[in-house]
Order: structure tokens, then sequence, then C-alpha cells
């Protein structure tokens, strides 16, 4: 019998030790198929999906009544606000017949929350509630993406309080319009003429899974703060929208079959299947992200090309490679970099490691960013007064602590030390950049 470690160098071989280019079309399908699964299940066994749809569902239930109070309220002026209570059973059809209680909690704390009767003070944590929630969506989407920046705090409040306020009427419009057509009198007199009445039933179930792919897709393009393609989102949305599908009717045949969580939980057992099902469907909606970005990046599928540790040389030579290309770019007046671009140079590097070397190089203040979208890098100072022995230390002063250590190695570190800083002198970022022309072409 094969040991496990065994079985993952045979999945690795027969995934990732061919071209996939040279095979037909299916066994290719397949493959990518395979590399997708492969990826999806590191991140399970790493937790970090676990980890992340659990601090989502609290947020979840700290915020699901001032976001409902604040879409009635918007609805209403539309005069549409009746749709929100159909919705909310909609979404909470897998629990059965409990929905029906807990919608009805739900909807009497709305109703009380009278947002014309409340304080400034009140509002504004109303608003900051909300704001608070999307807040941790985005974050968890942009360690998907390998984002280090949020949002800025004005374009969080701009960007969210903008879909709160106008994504709610536009769903909601859309899914009255939707029945009205559904239900005018010549769509039911074309129902009644064949093959018409079939294809107008096709739709008619069609259109919910629709608005459910479309809504994935929506999130999976918005709410990372970087550039999203729409293949990828739409694939996402897609992705998300069939397992949010199989998932309820799974979850639903699984809450009518049994009557365990009556019997332990008692009167608890609606509200413990209710944050259950939040918890599956933050899990799926964060799967369907991981899906659109190896989808936009297919190389991070490539388990091969992780590199979890640096090595002290390799770790030096990054921090100057990366000071060198950014002081480069500012010094010649030539593109900024950005994370992205920076991600395409060294494809080798995972991400993470990346991320991490910028941010030493950010702390110790030899780099900043703009506040663009993207966010770009830049020399914090003039590159002539940037030395690069400044650099160096930075990478071999990481971990230094103050252990003690036996005076014969500590005199051998020091003499380390001082030819480390004979062979660089006096040398700047900029002799270094300059010298980087002179030789190799970083670009």
């Amino acid at each position: 019998m094969q040991s496990p470690a065994q079985i993952q160098r045979i999945i690795l071989r027969t995934l990732w030790e061919q071209d996939i280019n040279q095979r037909p079309g299916l066994v290719r399908i397949l493959i990518y198929l395979g590399r997708m699964i492969w990826g999806i299940a590191r991140k399970f066994l790493d937790g970090d999906f676990n980890m992340r749809a659990m601090s989502l569902v609290y947020t979840t239930l700290l915020s699901i009544v001032p976001l409902a109070a604040i879409s009635f309220s918007v609805l209403r002026g539309f005069g549409i606000h009746n749709q929100l209570e159909p919705a909310l059973l909609e979404f909470l059809a897998p629990l059965g017949d409990r929905r029906i209680e807990i919608v009805s909690q739900i909807v009497a704390f709305v109703e009380n929350l009278r947002l014309g009767v409340l304080s400034t003070l009140g509002m504004v944590m109303l608003i900051y509630t909300i704001i608070a929630m999307t807040h941790k969506v985005e974050s968890a989407f942009n360690v998907i993406w390998h984002v280090s920046k949020p949002r800025s705090l004005a374009r969080r409040f701009a960007d969210y309080l903008s879909v709160i306020l106008v994504g709610p009427v536009i769903v909601f419009s859309g899914v009255s319009l939707s029945r009205t057509v559904l239900h005018s009198s010549l769509v039911q007199w074309l129902a009644s003429v064949e093959p018409f009445g079939t294809l107008l039933y096709g739709v008619s179930l069609l259109v919910p899974y629709l608005l459910i792919c479309g809504g994935f897709a929506f999130l999976y393009g918005f709410v990372p703060n970087t550039r999203v393609k729409f293949s990828a989102a739409i694939l996402g949305g897609v992705f998300s929208g069939l397992l949010w599908s199989a998932a309820s009717v799974i979850f639903a045949n699984l809450v009518a079959n049994s009557s365990n969580y009556s019997a332990i939980y008692a009167g608890f057992a609606g509200a413990v299947l209710f944050m259950v099902w939040i918890y599956i469907g933050w899990l799926i909606i964060l799967v369907g992200g991981q899906v659109a970005f190896y989808w936009q990046n297919p190389r991070f599928l490539d388990p091969r090309t992780e590199k979890a540790v640096l090595t002290s040389r390799e770790a030096e030579e990054v921090a100057l490679e990366l000071m060198t290309l950014i002081g480069r770019a500012h010094y010649r007046h030539e593109p900024l970099w950005t994370f992205s671009s920076l991600e395409q140079h060294r494809q080798d590097l995972q991400p993470d490691i990346l991320l991490r070397e910028l941010r030493r190089l950010e702390a110790r203040g030899l780099i900043i960013t703009t506040s663009t979208q993207p966010p770009s890098y830049l020399p914090a100072r003039d590159v002539s007064n940037i030395q690069v022995s400044e650099i160096l230390q930075m990478v071999r002063g990481r971990d230094q602590t103050e252990m003690p250590s036996l005076p014969s190695v500590a005199a051998l570190m020091d003499k380390v030390d001082a030819a480390i800083s004979e062979t660089v002198g006096t040398l700047s970022l900029k002799d270094l950049i300059e010298r980087a022309e002179a030789g190799e072409q970083f670009a």
C-alpha cells in the first residue's frame, strides 16, 4: 500500500509534469480541473477558509439587522420594501420551516429599529457596523488575491455605501420587474403556445440561478481592491452559484431528515442551523473567490513555484533587487512598479514572501506606497541618500535578538559585518541602479 507522501508525488507528477498544451482537448480540461481541485484542497488543508468563514459568520450576525434596516428604509422609499421578507425567506429556504421564525424575528428587529428617530450617534454607529462588515469581507478577498493594501477610508465609505444603498434597489427592482413580465397577459398567452410555454418555463426556473451567479460575480469583481478580469469574476460567480444551489438542496434534505438538532438544542435549534448555513454560505463564497483568482493567475496553482522560506542570501538579493527596480523606475521616470507587476517579474516567488519583503522595506522607511489604485511603490528618500549597507542591514538584522553568544562567535560575526561594510562601502542605491543599467537589466 502506498503512503500518503507517495500518493501526493503521483498526483503532482500527473498534474504538473507534462505540458497540457500538447494534450488533447478533453484531457487538457481534466488536467486543469484537477489542478484547480488540488489548489482548493491545499487551501482547505491550510485552514484559511475555515478560519475566515467563521470570522465572517460572527460579523454577519452583528451586521444583519443594521444592513436589513438600511435596505428596508431605502426600498420603502421606492415602494418595493415588501420584497425584503420574501428575499430573506428564499435565502434561508434550506432551513425549512425554521426559517419562518428566524425571518420574523429579523423583520421585527428591523421594524423596531426606526432610522428616523435615531440620534446622530446612533446612525453613525449603525453605518459603522455595516462598513466594518464590508471591510471584513474585503480583507478576506484581499488575502485571496494577495492584495497588500485595502481601500482608503474615503473610498471605502463611498464604495460600500453606494453598493449598500443602490444595490438592493437594483436587485429587488429587477426581481419585481421580472415577476411582472412573467405574469403579464402577453407572456401568459405565449405560455399557452408551444414551444414558447416550455421555453418560458425553463426561463422562469433559470432566472433565480442567473441572479445568484450574477450576484456572486459582482462580489468577486467589485470587492477585492485590485483589478479582476470579467472572465474570472463570471467563472467564480457561476461556480459559486452552482455550488450554492447544490448545497441548498443537500442542507435542506439534512435538516428535513434530522430531528437530532431539535432534541439536543431545543429552542436554539433554529439559531444553530442559521449559523451553520451562514458558515456554509461564506465558505462557498470564499471558495468561489479562490477559483476566480486561480483562473486569472493559473501559475499559482503549481506548488513547485512556491518557495516558503528564503535563505539569507536569497533574502538579501530580493531586497536589493526590489529596491533597484523601485528606485530606478522613480529615478528614470519610468512606469512605477505595483505589487501585480512585481509578481509578474518574480514569478518564482510565493506572493506572501514578496509581500512580506515589501512590507519590511516599507516598515524600515526605505519605500512608500502611493494613494493611487492600485498602489505603486516609491523610494522613501532620494536614491542617492539610500545606502546599500542600509538595505543589507535591514535583511541581516531583522531577526536580531539580545541572546548571549560565545565571545569567539561574536567576534567572528563582527568581522563578517566589517567585511560586508568594507565591500559595499558608501555605495548608494543610485550607484546600484547605474551599475544595473550598465550590466544586467531587471526590466
